[in-house]
Formats: C-alpha cells, structure tokens, sequence
C-alpha cells in the first residue's frame, strides 16, 4: 500500500489498483461508499478511527479507482470486497456500508458468512418493499437538481455540496461517479429484486442506521430493511437526512462505535 499526495493510498486487489482512505487504529473495518468517495479529512473518520482501524476503497470507476471495460455489475463489486476481505490479516473483520454501499455490505454479509463480524448498514439501498408501482428510491438521476438535495439532506443550505465552488478535480470525481452510479445501480434501479429473500442468512449482529430525515430512502424504508435481518438494531439518527455521518458526525460515531465496541 502506498500513500498519495491527496491523503489516500492505493491498494492492489484481484489485478485492480483501487484507491483507499485509511484511518484509525485497533480492528478492522472495511468502510464502503455511497453516492460519492469518502473524503479524506471527513470529521466522522477521525471520530470512528477511534474504534477501529477504517479502511474505506474507492469503488472502480469512482475516485481516482480504474475500472476495467468488463466491470459494470453489482456483482462485479462484491466479488472484489470478498477478494480484499480475504487479503486482510484478521479472521474477522467489521463491514459497513453507507447508502449506496450499504447494498454492497448487505450482497457480502450474505456471503462472507463468517468473515464478517458485524454489519452496519447506513440509510442503504439494495431491497424492494413496495408493490411494483410504488418507488421505494427517489431516482436520483431523474428527479429535479433541487428536489434531490433536499431529499439527501436534514439541512441542504448547510451542507449540500456546492458544486460552482468546487475546483475542476473534485468535479472529475463527481462526474466519474456519477457515470459509475448509473452503470452499476440503473436496472433495476439501485436495488436487487433477490436480496430481500436472502438477508435472512446474516447472523452476525447487526446495526440499520437511518437519518430521520433521510427521503431518498425513507426511514420506514429502513426499519422495513432491519427486520429482514436476524436480530439487527434500527437506529435513527435526528437532524440528519441521507448522509447522517456527513450531518451528525458525532452523533453518528458515537452510535456505530459503541456497537463496534460491544
């Protein structure tokens, strides 16, 4: 693993160069991604680096990550985190996933078995609840510019991003990921029709984290998502929307590090 002038590293996994953020100390957890990258100076990583040690890649086609011409599936992702799980030096390691990546954590905690020894899953995609005619996902690539922001965020004057602010590198990575999200997530959209019928084989302990005010996926959306798992724990964080570690980030790591702990 090397380190990069921009705070990341990069790590080599199946002939793939990924990009990573690292941080903290003690057991590992393998932090996936949502919509965008996690930056590497975000307050809830030094708050949660407390518990454990983060190790958060970038997915192919985000970041600074590479994707291969023949690598444009969900699965395609969850076979390279269960190849990078099986590089990590401990037996078990803690996984969790936000949003987006919250429906990878859920694909590889119902295969890792095992390997996986807890599970938190924050505001996460992946399942259908609803009866077909019903969107359980605001579609974030047709939905109005204004109505997605102020579905993602308890506070969108705060803290939805500024994107005429930003300087032309960071809008690359907004851009890439952006063609990435759709490749992976477009159909059927940002979920898998068959999950829903295999979380039941999760049997490691397990924390559903929400933001109250999350409306891309609405909180009974979440608590629907944590009875499918065998004794996982739904925790609602207020004053937050769809990124509760971006809004609340001491409420947020306050609440996954004491579960990482137990």
């Amino acid at each position: 693993m090397t380190v990069t002038s921009s705070g990341r590293e990069r790590l080599s996994v199946a002939d793939l160069d990924l990009e990573v953020v690292r941080q903290g100390a003690g057991r590992p957890l393998l932090l996936l991604h949502g919509f965008q990258t996690v930056a590497p100076d975000a307050p809830f990583l030094d708050l949660l680096g407390r518990h454990a040690e983060i190790i958060a890649p970038s997915h192919p086609g985000f970041g600074d990550s590479p994707r291969p011409a023949d690598f444009e599936t969900v699965y395609d992702l969850v076979h390279l985190y269960l190849e990078l799980l099986e590089t990590l030096r401990h037996e078990t390691v803690s996984l969790m996933g936000l949003s987006f990546g919250g429906w990878l954590a859920a694909e590889i905690a119902v295969k890792a078995g095992a390997r996986i020894d807890r599970l938190v899953l924050v505001d996460a995609l992946g399942i259908k609840i609803s009866d077909p005619e019903t969107p359980d996902i605001l579609d974030v690539f047709n939905a109005h510019p204004r109505e997605v922001v102020r579905a993602s965020w308890h506070a969108p004057k705060k803290w939805a991003p500024r994107y005429d602010d930003m300087p032309d590198d960071q809008l690359v990575r907004v851009a890439r990921a952006r063609d990435a999200l759709c490749l992976y997530g477009w159909h059927p959209y940002m979920h898998n029709p068959r999950l829903r019928r295999w979380l039941g084989r999760i049997r490691r302990p397990a924390l559903v984290v929400w933001g109250a005010s999350d409306g891309v996926v609405k909180p009974s959306y979440g608590e629907a998502y944590s009875k499918l798992i065998p004794g996982s724990r739904f925790a609602l964080i207020p004053g937050a929307g769809h990124h509760p570690e971006i809004e609340q980030p001491r409420a947020f790591a306050d609440c996954v590090g004491a579960f990482l702990d137990e």
